[in-house]
């Protein structure tokens, strides 16, 4: 009996060492596809935000992408952030805007992704900025693009870890999404407002101003993830804002 205990063990053994190895392996051997399709992801997201995507291939992608977006990192008073604390290069597609979520804002370092003509940098047609937030069941997040007038919404596009299907998953849908284009971040006294979904669904069309977008029917909770995530963070990249702004800054944000 002993000895068929001592066989077991040993058998577990192995097969546990055998199986891990395999485990570990295949992670490694994965790990840079699993990578490449997190970039992928994540420039189709935030092209996403200023450009319609339909029947691009990957590979289109990430060449546009490289032909029509420049990247830089701020902190929370809109100051370029070139290095981190080791000196090494902060490369703003590397930045974990999840990580960053959980430390404090003024420890925090903001990606910027400038939206320009191909061939010409300097000719900005928008500004694309990562935002996160929490929903109902988890993490919210997604991207919100401005115009150059800095108070108008180019486009956003939205993500969700476990929101609830045909509610508070909506937030991915093109036609939720789209409700948010052309409305206004700033009010005519210069404020800060961002924009805010409503309360429910088919809200008549004089509640649906430039700072107000219809609601999501069964997913309120969400709605108002998505409301503070939003005003959060165009309050924390407001200073870079201005900056960008280079001398245009007008009367709304003054």
């Amino acid at each position: 009996m002993s000895q068929s205990n001592s066989y077991v063990i040993k058998f577990t053994v192995i097969l546990t060492i055998v199986l891990g190895g395999l485990l570990s392996l295949a992670s490694v051997l994965l790990r840079p596809i699993q990578q490449k399709s997190v970039e992928i992801d994540t420039k189709k997201q935030i092209l996403g935000a200023v450009m319609s995507l339909e029947g691009k291939s990957n590979n289109d992608i990430l060449s546009t992408y490289d032909a029509v977006i420049k990247s830089l990192v701020v902190d929370i008073n809109g100051e370029e952030v070139k290095q981190d604390e080791s000196g090494q290069p902060v490369i703003a597609e590397d930045v974990d805007v999840a990580r960053m979520y959980k430390i404090s804002p003024e420890k925090r370092k903001f990606p910027v992704f400038k939206y320009h003509k191909e061939g010409k940098e300097d000719d900005v047609l928008a500004y694309i900025f990562p935002v996160y937030g929490v929903g109902l069941w988890g993490p919210i997040w997604g991207f919100l693009a401005l115009d150059t007038d800095f108070k108008t919404l180019k486009g956003v596009v939205f993500d969700h870890e476990t929101e609830t299907p045909g509610l508070g998953a909506r937030i991915t849908e093109g036609e939720v999404q789209n409700r948010f284009q052309n409305k206004k971040v700033y009010n005519e006294s210069g404020e800060l407002v961002s924009v805010t979904m409503l309360k429910g669904e088919n809200n008549p069309s004089s509640r649906l101003d430039d700072h107000h977008v219809d609601g999501l029917s069964g997913a309120t909770i969400t709605a108002v993830g998505v409301n503070d995530m939003l005003k959060a963070y165009l309050k924390f990249y407001e200073s870079y804002i201005k900056k960008a702004a280079d001398g245009k800054i007008v009367a709304y944000i003054e």
